[in-house]
């Protein structure tokens, strides 16, 4: 028989659980627990919670088509980790999914209470076709209708809609199941539902059938579902309202639970019951029966919140719960809720037919006897609690499991024992807004380790256990937790299908094996002489590896070879002096499935006098002697093993458990028990934290002399005994409790061991949290009420203002529990507007709140007064607009006249204006003695914020007479004068406009012909002999090649490596260097790697780098793997567009290549293009610096990138100097020239100055004594005096908006031939100045660019510049550098000696027998990969960065500069024909004539390269192994390897995975693991 809908929750598959091996029969002298490998983890929320816009009415879900979710009018299909897949509005109602309706549920929902009555879905897997798969719904609207629609898309209504199905009240209730009838084999719905609510109009919106006004359940063939119903059960005369709570299928019967439920009062007249019908294709009343949890209530649980069917074992969970207030927390006590398990078979047996509750035809013959039997819960599995919402039950490895929800946002999880014994409930999540859990837990169909819990709006997809919290075997087993077990191949506590299995060795180890079968490290004296430390527990091996070393010294004791089966075990002689030479050990146990490293000190060892914690401590007891010692010390084996099975019977023997505190009743008391009493404990609410104050006050204290606190929160849980702190008087006492849960517990006071008198309830709430402070912004004067809003305030001990000068200082505040109130301190005192963080005190910790933002105080400008009658009076007072906002609470206003009369001005509104604020105020005063005519003439109004007091004056106000006359008048003069000024206004626009064009078109003509000359006549003198070039050493190079944007690497590569012995290498890196020279392995880790998402572009270049260093001694083998990743990558590009492959840097093999080629061609560069290439970069620099260059944005009138041109340039003019360099004795040299004749410009910097003369030095005389440029200054020399020559002094150009103009070579009038002094400071080396915003050079501000410069030379030099007049200074500059630049082009495609470099030649050959492979024909294919591989992967990374190559500093204008020559030089290898025109950039017109004779020069290069005979295998790799040579011990691998595992150790289990299901690496599987225990001991060794 199929079921569906409400029957109990599918039973989970179980965690298989393995036969394990006997404990060997050993006695342990040590047993250490595997250590933790893993920190524990809070409650793992999975994915982030799905939200609504609407609070969640029902929820359901479905295996093969993921969760339904209705909330508001809507209904929501998502997938099983809680993505949003579709949203649907329930057809007729208006709106959308994103808004609320009208109309929401409780805050508090009771089940069923929404607008969602069923969400049932049916019918999966019952075959196949359209039939496979139903959602049935039930809603309040079109009179409670329900429809049908297929599970796989909900767009689709399969069937029609019905009204009058379900209750059409939002607070009515409607339980339901769907199933299958074994007599037609058709599926039929079964419902129970409050169709009649005593509402008022207002709320009520539908009206009932009259067949439905005592209808209770009904029953209907879905398929005629929306025709005629099969049955009814009416209810019984006076029955009253019936909530029904939730409907199942058990045993052929469906059961409906529920309890009577007065709507109007709220109370419950009767205890909760179980209606019993037949499942049947008619209603057949089989019975009640009613229920009983009422133990631990005075009242009863008469209300039943939520309801789970624990069908394997026939049991029945209920959440029972007894009347509470309307508002949240009122009348609740520790015993309000409770949790009953009832037996299915005994409320079948004792159900009656007779019901007080239903109209039955046996209700005739029962008389007056209608009551139903009270069946009553198993005892020992009722679990009380003050604020449980909901239940789930299960069935995992035998063992029952609940999940209950609570109030207050809890996940609780109870284990029961084999008698069903509930144990202390754990907490596995919590909701941090504290919202109620939904009275439904759905488990998640696909995945049985995870629970669906609602809240509110919010779902969350929680796991059912916190494994990882348990960090050792033993901890995980002893849990009892049957979701856990201890991996071994993790070493963590986990989910069975979260430990990976190794081959056929099953490696979880569950609660069912106990913790007896935990690993554990043994040692045990095998002879006199000898000790053996082996490993004993329940797991199989393939082979075991066990390693025993001195962990002081680290060396290795003993080694044995592999074992093929079962443990391995090693034997150490034993010697006198062991117990000072050993302290402590470092034991090993490898297999092919997990691995166990542990330390045992044994330092303490005879410092210990007991025989049980001797032996705890890894130490051994001998019994003659009755003393602890070392394991390895000379004993005598026969006493030794004979007291160590006394010892370990001793530690075995069952320690005693605390459970309730109980009282002692022949404890010797006061003669006269009630003598104490108990008034009050305060507070009565308390943090989680704790409360280190708790106050009690009663009577006679002090005749006490063992005073405890006894806290009982849920019942299963033990008592919490708190000894008295301190008893403060007679009356008063102090305890100090400790930290708990979230929960309400009751508390009682004993006096001596006798009885423990009742002191109230003691709430445990979560810590405090904030949600929003208002105002945000107040005054520095202070005295503004603040409030807070957030949870829990009611526990705050004390608010704490964070203030930068003034420190953490303390509040007054009033708190509620969700808001605080608190006056904002004084901070005028304080510099500037202050910002303070307002935090929460509670016990010793400090918790975050908000941020309070402090201006300067408002400014009142006025006021004034306005009669509004006889009697009352208005006074507006005037501020200026600022962003306070000012309370009625904040604010109090007097007035004062007469001689010393006030009022105070009741305020009534703030209107802000556009420019001022107004403040209204009121005063009604009554014409006694004539004062209304005092108060018509005031004084002044005193107005109070806060702590700010101020007096505000009146307005003055002209009289009207006055204002009329001059109105007029005024009018007249100021439109005459308008008239005026604009006509002279005017005049001179028109004069300055003529003038202006004038200058422009003067301007245009002369720089038009400055540029024409320039280009014919000017000549730039390029120095052939520039001296040695400053090339890098090849570490240097290849680390700025490798890690262009990583420099913190080059310094860790950098350690002196000559100096290192090769043998010295470490045992786990040496491993894993033997490792990577497996290809395949590597291979296989790189495509793995790539494989991964979160391995970035950045992770895959570096990871390429390391690589390359790691091998950097064995090119052959990286060359081979550069081989097998660029055919694979060929492999991907075939497949979709080849052109684009090695275009960009997005793989390994890509960043590959480039080192590979850097590391083949550094001899070729330094050799043949190192040369040219210098002269390039030092006459770009030569041509730049000829004409002025701006020092703050790096401009320049000559470049070859438009976007860097100086085309705000003055005139300047080339001033020629005398620098004269002072004597250092010291350094003095005959050959040193001490004058020297510099040319610079009139418009250089001081700065800039300084650089060309300090140039100037270094070209004719080498080092300047060893000095760096910012060591020295310079001097005029005027006369017989000095003058020091600064950026910026006194007499530097301050413009009007605060720039600051630096000062130049003209601003000193400085003219030819004058003397510069060349001085040593002797201090202060720093630059002359910091450039900032606000400095400025050539380029002026916006506000200075139209003004006239002083002088009639120079007049309008700022106001008329064009950017394209000074376009004709790029090919300037390009004609200068022509031939140099291709000098450098035809170094690069030239082959010298008519032999291309063997790089190129092998890879260029390579590429094309791969084209030829793969039968590619178009030739431009194998012309893409070339240049791909060559031009833009190596040669233009070197042009863009000459700084890779030489000892120079790169600036940003050469950088830009450098951007244009690549780019014409990779034009020269592309394939595509450039269609430039008039608007086209000039970067790119700049070289668009030499383009095409570059193109021819570089097919001709491709075919002479592709023409030279091909290389034989031997002579690359001759040539491989020779470069291999010159690079040894130039970088520090072991760096390199270290990086390298970081990355396999990330992405251990993937790589792991990915070996497992090759063929061929299962050597390279064990070498893994392997090389990941060597780095794990490593490891450990490290924190020892």
């Amino acid at each position: 028989m199929e079921v569906s809908g409400r029957k109990g929750p599918a039973r989970p598959r179980r965690l298989a659980a393995r036969p394990l091996p006997p404990l060997p029969l050993l006695l342990p002298l040590a047993a250490l627990l595997l250590a933790p490998r893993a920190p524990a983890l809070a409650a793992p929320e999975g994915a982030p919670p799905w939200r609504s816009e609407q609070a969640i009415g029902a929820l359901a879900a479905s295996r093969k088509n993921g969760v339904f979710v209705a909330s508001g009018s809507c209904l929501h299909q998502l997938d099983h980790t809680l993505q949003r897949q579709l949203s649907r509005l329930h057809q007729g109602q208006p709106g959308n999914c994103s808004e609320p309706v009208a109309l929401a549920p409780p805050a508090r929902p009771r089940p069923a209470s929404s607008f969602s009555k069923l969400l049932l879905p049916y019918r999966e897997g019952a075959g196949a076709g359209q039939d496979q798969g139903l959602l049935l719904t039930g809603w309040t609207f079109h009179r409670g209708g329900c429809e049908v629609r297929p599970l796989a898309s909900l767009n689709l209504s399969r069937l029609l809609r019905s009204p009058e199905v379900v209750s059409c009240h939002p607070q009515g209730s409607t339980a339901g199941v769907v199933y299958q009838a074994p007599e037609d084999r058709r599926w039929y719905l079964a419902v129970a539902a409050t169709y009649v609510l005593p509402e008022s109009e207002a709320l009520s919106k539908c009206s009932p059938a009259a067949s439905d006004l005592d209808t209770a359940i009904t029953l209907q063939d879905t398929e005629k579902l929306f025709t005629e119903e099969d049955g009814q059960l009416k209810l019984q005369a006076g029955a009253g309202t019936l909530h029904f709570v939730d409907a199942f299928l058990w045993n052929g019967s469906v059961y409906f639970p529920y309890y009577p439920y007065n709507y109007t009062s709220g109370a419950a007249p009767r205890a909760p019951a179980m209606a019993r019908i037949a499942q049947s294709t008619r209603v057949d009343f089989q019975g009640q029966v009613a229920l009983d949890c009422s133990r631990g209530h005075p009242d009863g649980r008469r209300l039943l919140l939520s309801s789970s069917l624990l069908e394997p074992l026939g049991l029945w969970a209920g959440v029972f719960s007894a009347a509470v207030g309307p508002e949240p927390g009122a009348q609740r006590s520790p015993a309000t809720t409770a949790l009953c398990l009832f037996r299915m078979s005994e409320i079948q047996a004792r159900a009656r037919t007779c019901s007080s509750d239903f109209q039955t035809s046996d209700n005739q013959n029962c008389g007056k006897d209608t009551e139903p039997n009270a069946v009553q819960p198993i005892e020992s599995s009722t679990l009380i609690h003050s604020d449980l919402t909901s239940v789930y039950a299960t069935v995992v490895l035998n063992r029952t499991v609940l999940f209950l929800g609570t109030g207050d946002g809890q996940l609780l999880k109870v284990i029961l024992g084999e008698n069903l014994t509930s144990n202390c409930p754990e907490v596995i999540y919590e909701i941090k807004e504290e919202t109620p859990v939904f009275h439904k837990l759905v488990p998640d169909p696909e995945n049985n380790t995870y629970i669906y819990l609602a809240s509110g709006k919010e779902i969350r997809r929680i796991p059912m256990a916190n494994c990882n919290n348990h960090q050792s075997c033993t901890a995980c087993l002893t849990a009892m937790d049957p979701h856990c077990g201890w991996c071994h191949s993790l070493q963590r506590c986990t989910f069975q299908d979260d430990c990976k299995q190794v081959g056929n060795v099953q490696t979880w180890l569950d609660i069912s094996s106990g913790a007896v079968k935990c690993p554990k490290i043994q040692i045990a004296r095998s002879s006199y002489y000898q000790t053996s430390v082996s490993v004993l527990g329940s797991f199989s091996t393939k082979y075991s590896w066990c390693s025993v070393k001195n962990a002081g010294t680290n060396k290795e004791l003993c080694k044995p070879k592999n074992q093929p089966h079962g443990t391995c075990s090693c034997n150490i002689k034993t010697t006198k002096t062991m117990d000072k030479d050993l302290l402590a050990i470092s034991v090993s146990f490898i297999s092919d499935s997990w691995n166990l490293t542990e330390k045992l000190n044994f330092t303490n060892c005879s410092s210990l006098r007991e025989c049980s914690v001797c032996v705890g401590a890894t130490c051994a007891w001998c019994e003659n002697e009755k003393k602890c010692i070392h394991p390895f010390t000379a004993c005598d084996p026969t006493d030794y093993r004979k007291n160590q099975n006394v010892c370990q019977a001793s530690r075995r023997s069952p320690l005693s458990r605390g459970g309730g505190f109980q009282t002692k009743r022949n404890a010797k008391i006061n003669q006269d028990s009630q003598v104490f009493s108990i008034h009050s404990i305060t507070p009565q609410k308390v943090s989680t934290l704790g409360k280190s104050d708790m106050i009690v006050t009663g009577a006679n204290f002090t005749q006490a002399s063992n005073i405890s606190m006894i806290l009982q929160g849920t019942s299963t849980c033990d008592q919490d005994v708190i000894h008295v702190h301190q008893v403060l008087n007679d009356t008063h006492m102090k305890f100090s409790l400790p930290s708990s849960r979230k929960e309400m517990k009751d508390v009682c006071i004993q006096f001596d061991g006798g009885d423990c008198f009742p002191a109230g309830t003691l709430s445990f709430v979560a810590l405090p949290w904030c949600s929003v402070i208002f105002p945000a912004t107040t005054w520095v004067s202070g005295g503004q009420n603040i409030t807070i809003e957030g949870q829990n305030f009611d526990v705050i001990d004390s608010l704490i203002i964070s203030h930068e000068v003034k420190g953490d200082f303390s509040v007054f505040q009033r708190c509620t529990k969700t808001q605080c109130n608190f006056l904002a301190p004084n901070l005028k005192s304080s510099k500037g507007r202050p910002n303070v963080n307002v935090k929460m005190k509670v016990q010793d910790v400090l918790l975050d709140c908000n941020t309070l933002q402090y201006l300067d105080d408002p400014q009142f400008t006025g006021y004034r007064v306005d009669f509004l009658g006889v009697k009352e009076l208005e006074v507006k007072i005037q501020k200026e607009n600022d962003n306070f906002n000012i309370s009625k609470q904040d604010i109090e206003m007097t007035l004062f006249y007469g001689e010393n009369d006030q009022r105070n001005c009741n305020f009534e509104n703030i209107t802000r204006g556009q420019d001022l604020t107004t403040i209204l105020c009121k005063i009604i005063v009554p014409d006694e003695n004539g004062e209304n005519n005092n108060l018509a003439s005031p004084k002044k109004v005193r107005v109070k914020l806060g702590n700010l007091e101020l007096y505000v004056d009146q307005e003055s106000v002209p009289s009207t007479w006055y204002f009329l006359i001059v109105l007029p008048v005024l009018l007249v003069t100021v439109i005459f004068v308008a008239v005026v000024v604009t006509r002279y206004k005017s005049k001179e626009l028109s004069r300055k406009q003529s003038q202006q064009l004038e200058l422009l078109e003067s301007e245009l003509r002369k720089e038009i012909r400055d540029g024409f000359a320039e280009l014919q006549m000017d000549k730039l003198d390029v120095v052939d002999s520039f001296g040695t070039v400053p090339f890098l050493d090849y570490k240097h190079f290849a680390l700025r090649t490798f890690f262009p944007e990583s420099g913190g690497f080059t310094h860790i590569f950098t350690e002196d490596m000559h100096s290192r012995d090769p043998g010295d290498k470490n045992e786990s890196l040496a491993a894993l260097d033997a490792l990577i020279c497996n290809r395949s392995f590597l291979v296989t880790v790189i495509h793995t790697l790539e494989k991964q998402k979160s391995f970035s572009v950045k992770d895959r270049c570096l990871f390429a780098s390391f690589l390359t260093i790691a091998l950097q001694t064995k090119l052959v083998y990286l060359t081979s793997i550069l081989e097998v990743l660029t055919r694979d990558l060929m492999e991907q590009s075939s497949n979709m567009q080849p052109k684009l492959m090695l275009r960009r840097t997005e793989s390994v093999v890509e960043k590959l290549l480039t080192n590979w080629m850097s590391v083949c061609l550094s001899g070729f560069l330094r050799e043949t293009v190192g040369e040219p290439f210098y002269l390039l970069v030092t006459t770009l620099n030569q041509k730049i610096n000829k004409g002025p260059v701006d020092v703050i944005t790096s401009k320049a009138l000559y470049t070859l990138n438009e976007d860097w041109l100086l085309w705000q340039v003055p005139e300047f003019n080339t001033v020629a100097l005398n620098a004269v360099f002072e004597k250092i004795p010291e350094n003095e040299s005959a050959d040193v020239c001490r004058s020297i004749a510099v040319n610079v410009l009139d418009c250089d910097t001081i700065g800039q100055a300084k650089e060309k003369i300090f140039q100037a030095f270094l070209s004719k005389n080498g080092s300047l004594y060893g000095l760096q440029i910012n060591e020295i200054g310079l001097e005029l020399q005027l006369g017989t005096r000095q003058k020091e020559l600064l950026d910026i002094d006194s007499s530097s150009v301050i413009l009007e908006d605060g720039i600051t103009k630096l000062n130049t070579i003209g601003h000193y009038e400085i003219s030819n031939g004058s003397t510069i002094n060349v001085f040593k400071k002797l201090s202060n080396f720093t630059s002359d100045v910091e450039y900032s915003e606000h400095h400025c050079h050539l380029i002026l501000p916006d506000s200075e660019a139209f003004q006239d410069v002083q002088g009639k030379r120079h007049r309008g030099k700022h106001k008329f510049k064009v950017k394209e007049m000074y376009l004709t200074k790029l090919l300037s500059t390009k004609v200068a550098i022509h031939s140099v630049l291709e000098k450098l082009f035809r170094s690069i495609w030239s082959l010298p000696n008519s032999k291309a470099p063997f790089a190129i030649k092998y890879f260029f050959d390579f590429l094309d027998a791969q084209a030829e492979n793969k039968k590619i024909t178009d030739p431009d294919v194998v012309h893409i990969w070339k240049t791909n591989s060559l031009p833009l992967r190596f040669w233009v990374n070197i042009l863009k960065n000459p700084q890779f190559v030489f000892d120079i500093k790169k600036t940003p204008h050469i950088d830009s500069c450098l951007s244009v020559i690549a780019q014409a030089f990779m034009d020269a290898f592309s394939l595509a024909e450039q269609q430039l025109g008039k608007e086209a950039p000039t970067n790119k017109l700049l070289y668009a004539k030499d383009i095409p004779n570059y193109k021819e020069e570089v097919k001709a290069y491709y075919k002479a390269i592709r023409d030279l005979p091909p290389l034989s295998s031997l002579e690359m790799e001759e040539f491989l192994t020779q470069e291999s040579k010159k690079h040894e011990n130039e970088f520090n691998e072991e760096v390199a390897l270290t990086e390298i595992y970081k990355y396999i150790v990330k992405y251990f289990d993937e790589i792991l995975n990915k070996l497992e299901k090759e063929r061929g690496l299962e050597d390279a599987q064990k070498q893994l693991l392997h090389v990941k225990v060597l780095f794990d001991e490593k490891k450990k060794c490290k924190w020892v």
